[in-house]
């Protein structure tokens, strides 16, 4: 385990960043840490090619006293617009290697120590992917819940860019990364609470909300239902939904921290690429 900020550091985070939108872009060249010390946690969507993603997280680099990013389904799209035509695990391991370059930590890397404002806990960035699990109801299996979405017309543009490769499917690439990430999880020393950053929710509970509930198949997995009971956590900060809020589940802060796309950001009443504080925890937050 790597140590972190000192001081007055705040954890900070966004997510759904979507820098092909212009305006989002700009968003970003706006983003500036409140203190030296300051962390941000990135938990994917950051855009669909290799070179924006690089952008954006060197952008934040060198702003912030240490980047964390977590990937999005956005990201692994092995879309016709980028020139690296890289598919499944070769892709995610190439965004590896660009964060490395970058000093940007990755669920690739041992889990950093925060001991800034609100720590000590260590910060677990994850890539967990989703495995069909988040049913529609009346639905009981993968097969019944994509015609299901395919007769609303709600199917996630994943079912023909994001490609499992070597994995035969999606799900059989989710439950490999759950397996490998709670082994490491359950190794981190007892008593130290741990900030968990992924772009799915680790719980269905805030997808309850969508306007389209058929899209939770694409938003998790139930294999990590009970994480946040299990593991000592302080806050699980997630992405994805575009609907950014703070939930709690058993008593544990559920963090949803997107920016969105421009059509939907200027609907809301709040500035937007506003940055989360994590730690330390703001009193009375909703």
């Amino acid at each position: 385990m790597t140590s972190g900020a000192r001081g007055d550091g705040r954890l900070l985070a966004i997510s759904d960043l979507h820098i092909g939108y212009p305006e989002n872009r700009a968003l970003v060249q706006e983003m500036r840490p409140e203190t030296d010390d300051d962390w941000l946690l990135v938990a994917g969507d950051v855009s669909e090619t290799v070179a924006d993603v690089r952008w954006a997280l060197k952008t934040l680099a060198s702003r912030f006293s240490q980047v964390v990013w977590a990937p999005g389904n956005h990201e692994l799209w092995s879309h016709p617009s980028d020139p690296v035509a890289l598919r499944g695990v070769a892709r995610y391991e190439h965004l590896v290697g660009v964060c490395r370059d970058l000093g940007v930590l990755t669920p690739e890397d041992p889990y950093a120590l925060w001991k800034g404002q609100g720590g000590p806990v260590a910060v677990a960035p994850l890539f967990l992917l989703y495995d069909y699990s988040f049913l529609p109801a009346g639905c009981a299996t993968k097969e019944e819940g994509l015609a299901y979405a395919h007769r609303t017309g709600v199917v996630c543009t994943d079912e023909n860019l994001l490609h499992p490769d070597p994995y035969p499917t999606r799900e059989d690439w989710c439950r490999a990364r759950v397996a490998e990430t709670e082994r490491r999880l359950a190794e981190l020393p007892d008593g130290l609470p741990m900030v968990l950053v992924n772009h799915y929710p680790l719980h269905r509970h805030p997808t309850e909300v969508l306007w389209h509930p058929e899209f939770a198949m694409w938003c998790g997995t139930a294999l990590t239902a009970d994480w946040h009971r299990r593991f000592d956590v302080a806050a699980m900060v997630y992405g994805h939904l575009h609907i950014p809020r703070t939930t709690h589940q058993d008593g544990v802060r559920f963090e949803e921290v997107s920016v969105g796309y421009p059509r939907e950001w200027r609907k809301r009443t709040q500035p937007p690429g506003r940055l989360r504080r994590i730690l330390p925890a703001q009193a009375g937050r909703p």
